[in-house]
Formats: structure tokens, sequence, C-alpha cells
């Protein structure tokens, strides 16, 4: 397997993806430009032959403040046939190299790889033989719920909890109305979505990094584009629910959502899970990841609430092996990894989402 080339053109990023085996949409290019947001730059690694891609790797690499250094990650990767040993070892050896080439301290992957599986328990032992550890900071979520698509409407339905089918002809009985949003809509699904942060406390970014990225997947390039789809639930005309879809590939991922305060007795999220189903089925969606679970199905984690209505559509968890990091600088490495944190909570606390337009 030679060493990888750098694509620097977005349709040839987009086919040789669509050529592996399950591409994540955080491994798009929309993704590594929609990152450039925030300081991150893409460098799009790819492994072949003659015969065709065999493994990928959109390596996003941001500069420190006033440093020759970075830092790496290369988000839900790399792209590889986790079953193939030899190809896993190569592209890990890639990875460590470009890292080493960009200066940066570390690099960070975290692929969809179940720790008890084959393929995961021989790839956990190659990382620490390598040199990676399990890293302390989890940039996406460990574990997920997904929903098998190939299932009829009827078997979907049947494996949902009696509870969700009840409140999901509930929501139809009490006027809840699903409509697909458009780019005019994202102000007011910003605003739910500020309203979801402010009552469930988690950090809402300011609207223009949502509103340029929602933007680029709401309007793809070309067929073969990853693209995302806008949900939203409405009750007598009010918006009280929405949803984020994005899908590439044979794969959904429900990524982002909101809902109000108000008419929560309605169960618009129900009704709007289910849309979703149906929009991800009508482009030939085979999976459904609804993203996020918890790191432990114990009622004292976080995520047990946020599981349980997942679980309730019929959706399974998905175990993971999480984040691990290659320290390309072992003394950088450790200063950074336990001053970051401190300096992270710092700009947390300082944080206040900005008013969407139109707002107040």
């Amino acid at each position: 397997m030679s060493p990888p080339i750098e694509i620097a053109d977005r349709r040839q990023w987009t086919s040789a993806l669509l050529a592996l085996p399950a591409p994540h949409v955080l491994q798009t290019w929309e993704w590594g430009a929609v990152k450039g947001q925030t300081g991150w730059r893409a460098h799009r690694l790819l492994w072949g032959e003659p015969a065709g891609p065999l493994a990928a790797a959109s390596l996003l690499v941001r500069r420190l403040p006033r440093s020759p250094w970075g830092v790496a990650y290369v988000p839900k990767g790399p792209v590889v046939d986790w079953h193939d040993a030899e190809a896993v070892q190569v592209v890990l050896a890639g990875v460590e190299a470009a890292a080493r080439r960009c200066r940066a301290i570390f690099v960070k992957v975290d692929p969809d790889v179940a720790p008890d599986s084959e393929e995961g328990e021989r790839l956990l032992a190659l990382l620490r033989r390598r040199g990676w550890q399990p890293s302390a900071e989890q940039i996406q979520f460990r574990n997920t719920a997904l929903l098998d698509l190939t299932q009829s409407d009827e078997a979907l339905l049947a494996a949902m909890k009696p509870k969700w089918r009840y409140n999901l002809r509930l929501a139809q009985r009490r006027g809840v109305v699903v409509r697909q949003g458009t780019p005019e809509d994202l102000p007011a699904f910003y605003a739910l979505y500020a309203e979801t942060g402010a009552r469930d406390g988690f950090l809402v970014r300011p609207y223009a990094y949502y509103a340029h990225t929602w933007r680029t997947f709401m309007q793809p390039a070309d067929p073969a584009s990853p693209a995302a789809h806008l949900l939203l639930a409405e009750v007598e005309g009010q918006t009280v629910a929405g949803l984020m879809l994005f899908r590439f590939g044979a794969r959904a991922w429900y990524m982002v959502g909101a809902s109000a305060s108000q008419h929560r007795q309605a169960m618009p999220n129900h009704l709007l899970q289910w849309e979703a189903v149906q929009l991800a089925k009508r482009h030939g969606c085979t999976l459904y990841d609804l993203w996020g679970a918890p790191d432990a199905l114990v009622e004292t984690d976080p995520l047990w609430g946020v599981w349980r209505f997942k679980e309730g559509m019929g959706a399974r968890f998905a175990p993971h092996i999480g984040a691990w990091d290659f320290p390309v600088h072992r003394s950088l490495y450790w200063a950074y990894t336990a001053l970051m944190p401190r300096v992270l909570e710092a700009m947390r606390r300082r944080h206040r989402p900005e008013q969407p337009p139109g707002a107040g």
C-alpha cells in the first residue's frame, strides 16, 4: 500500500469516500471546509491502488496562538476497512507521519469501531503498541444509537416501545404538523436551539457559525455531496421543535435538535423523529444514527434520559472505542492536556450566545 496523496479536488474526495466502507459525514470535504470558521485546515489524505481507494483521512489541523505548534484531529475517522489489519496499520502510520509534518503536538482519532468486536480488539491492541493512548477529551460522543432503516414501516413501528407509538399518534391527533424548512427558517431554528441550550445547559455558538454550516449542507453542490434537511414541527403555525438531519451515502445522522418549552404535551419530537426516518428512507439511507448515547447504560449517566428517548424509538445501543491520542511531542502533549482544560473552562464561563437575527 503506497503512501497517501493529498487530495485538492472536492469531487475526487467525495467519490473516494463513497467507494469506502461506512464513510462518516464528518470526514466529508464540506465538513472540513466549515471547520475553517474556527481556524482548522483540512488535509485530505487518500491511500489507493490502481483498482481504487483503500482508505482516507480528513486530517484537521489548527495552529496554536503565537506558536509554531498545532493540534490535529481526524473526526470520526480514518475511513478504512477495519477488518483489513494491514491497511489499518499503514493508515495509522500515515496519520502519525502527517501529524509530524504539520508540527502537531498530537493527533486524535475517534472511529466508530465497536470495542468488543474482533476488529475493535485488534485495533485497540495496535493503538497501544504504536504509542497511542485513550484521550481525556472526547470531542464527539463516544457511543451512539442506531436504527436499521432496511425494515418496513410496520417493523419500525413494532420495534418502538408502546408509549412511543402512542405519543406518535397523539402528536398527529393534537395537530402537530412537520414540514421541511429552508435556509430562510434558520434564524428561527437557531432561536429555538439557543432556547434549548439555555434550558438544558449546553454551549451554543454564535448564529453565524451555525448558519454557515447548515447552509453549506442544505445546499449541496451535487447529488453525491453530503446534504442536510431541516425539519420543523409546528402547532397552530408556531414552531415548537426542529431537527437537522445530515446524510451522506447510505447513512443519516440526527446531529442537531431543538424544542420549545411550550406545547411539549403535544409530543412533537416523536412525530419529528418519525418524519426524519421517513425522509432518510426516501433518500435511500439504510442506517439512522441518532448521535449520542451514554458512556454506560446506567441511570446516573448524564445522557440517560436522551438514551431512553432513542431506545423508545427502537434504536440499539452502539458502543465505540472513543477518542485516542498519538502524542507526537510527549512533553508538549503533557503540558497541553494539563493546561488546556482550565483554559477551555474559563472560555465557557465567558461565553454568551449571540442573539439571532430578528430576535428580541
